[in-house]
């Protein structure tokens, strides 16, 4: 049954995958962990123009680590998330001074690095070197649920026995079992996807379990998060205006972002909190200047 859904999902892969530069034949283990770290909670679509003008500007590790962590904040634009920036700057870093410029094989390095979970470390050990780990984003999570469990969503988060699961659905072989994370997660994306899985087109919807039951629903599907008026939206302002910006902004300045000032207040001390905009003693603030 196993090896039938190996075949099935491989297959159905090398005929539908789609053609995306970090699964390129070259690509770089820099490039991969850029490209991981990039689509964390961000669509491809987006991620795509700023992998590459990331890549263009920042070639290697080396090359970032000389920057300002500030041009890393301005570089990633609106790409969301931009604490994301930031631990790519501090990881750029650290494989400059620790590693030679290189990103490091071993899993346990890989999730010493700064903002590198036990999702992304998996992910840059198999796509990178070709390492048999298991790989467990939400596309993942959600094809094994459905195909394995018979859940239509897997749980909030990740647990010991879906890691096992995972784990024992893997090829033996690294690099075949590297080829079936990189196809299952693909299969999630384009087939079994959350809100219209589209079964007929599924290469193992005759071994799926929760298709063989009618593809009950789940007694609470996963929420959708607000963002209109919250301080996430007022920090992605604050932050624009002080990319575009030639010099130091004042706060009446950055006012101009967001008319609610106690919550523009809230977002800016985050954002100074956080590292992304660094305050001055004149009272005006910039992107990190270090």
């Amino acid at each position: 049954m196993t090896q039938r859904k190996h075949d099935a999902v491989l297959s159905w892969y090398a005929e539908h995958q789609r053609d995306l530069p970090w699964r390129q034949p070259g690509t770089s283990p820099w490039a991969v962990l850029v490209s991981e770290v990039m689509l964390q909670q961000t669509p491809v679509a987006r991620v795509l123009p700023a992998y590459h003008a990331w890549l263009e500007r920042w070639p290697t590790p080396a090359a970032l680590a000389k920057d300002p962590a500030g041009e890393a904040v301005r570089q990633w634009g609106r790409l969301g998330y931009p604490r994301r920036a930031l631990r790519l700057h501090a990881t750029a870093r650290i494989l400059t001074e620790r590693y030679g410029g290189e990103v490091p094989t071993a899993l346990p390095a890989l999730l010493d690095l700064p903002g590198i979970g036990g999702y992304t470390a998996a992910a840059v050990a198999s796509f990178a070197f070709g390492q048999r780990h298991a790989v467990l984003d939400t596309n993942v999570r959600r094809v094994l649920a459905r195909l394995i469990t018979g859940r239509q969503f897997p749980a909030s988060s990740p647990s010991a026995a879906e890691s096992r699961l995972a784990e024992s659905l893997l090829p033996v072989d690294p690099a075949t079992a590297a080829r079936w994370s990189v196809a299952v997660m693909e299969l999630g994306a384009l087939v079994c996807t959350a809100a219209r899985p589209q079964c007929a087109r599924c290469p193992v919807a005759a071994d799926c379990a929760w298709n063989l039951s009618g593809r009950p629903e789940s007694p609470t599907k996963p929420p959708t998060q607000r963002y209109e008026g919250t301080t996430r939206q007022c920090r992605g302002r604050l932050l624009a205006l002080l990319r575009d910006a030639q010099a130091p902004l004042t706060a009446d300045q950055l006012s101009l972002a967001w008319p609610d000032p106690g919550r523009r207040a809230e977002a800016l001390d985050t954002l100074v909190s956080d590292g992304l905009v660094e305050p001055h003693p004149n009272h005006t603030f910039t992107l990190p200047t270090a």
